[in-house]
């Protein structure tokens, strides 16, 4: 089968991730910019967030331009994967409300390293379906940017009970890592 409905549903629940992250900032209720300093937490970590998910986003759409047809092994591989995705509202609403503290801030590295598991194992799905000559295959290459973002991951988790800003600034290394365009299937569809 196609990847028109695979890559519409995703989008969708894609989008109502990033809706149910923003509807967790309340508006304050004074009209001083001081009224603002309580949001900072949880603003800081739905930007955060808004950018994970839209780089998920971004190289999702980017894969399945890169695959022609997908089979149920597919399908599964890709819900897992927006199974992860869909709990980052939960645990980014609870880092920033908790300014950041040891727990929270380790349950959404979990989340992050789970969603990177699913990612890969979803990269796997598709290029069985595919074959060991599919334009995706090739692309992947040894994946150094996925094999970074593990380790970057289990560092940040386990710096969370030392100093949650250590594993704050590796979330933000791994999204810098994602961020920078990745051109690898751009090159191999030419």
């Amino acid at each position: 089968m196609g990847t028109n409905r695979l890559e519409a549903f995703s989008d969708g629940v894609m989008a109502i991730i990033i809706t149910i992250m923003v509807l967790e900032l309340r508006v304050p209720h004074g009209t001083e910019l001081i009224d603002l300093k309580p949001l900072v937490p949880k603003f800081l970590s739905y930007v955060l967030s808004f950018i994970y998910v839209g780089i998920y986003w971004n190289n999702h759409h980017h894969m399945f331009q890169a695959t022609e047809r997908v089979g149920g092994a597919v399908l599964w591989a890709n819900l897992h994967l927006l199974f992860w995705l869909s709990l980052i509202p939960f645990v980014t609403g609870w880092m920033g409300e908790n300014h950041f503290a040891a727990l929270p801030t380790a349950l959404y590295g979990v989340v992050l390293l789970m969603a990177a598991i699913a990612y890969v194992i979803l990269q796997f799905a598709i290029i069985r379906v595919q074959g060991k000559d599919s334009i995706l295959r090739k692309a992947v290459g040894k994946d150094w940017k996925g094999k970074a973002s593990v380790v970057l991951y289990v560092a940040a988790i386990t710096s969370t009970f030392f100093n949650a800003w250590i594993a704050c600034a590796l979330y933000a290394v791994v999204a810098v890592i994602w961020f920078i365009p990745d051109r690898r299937i751009e090159r191999t569809m030419k």
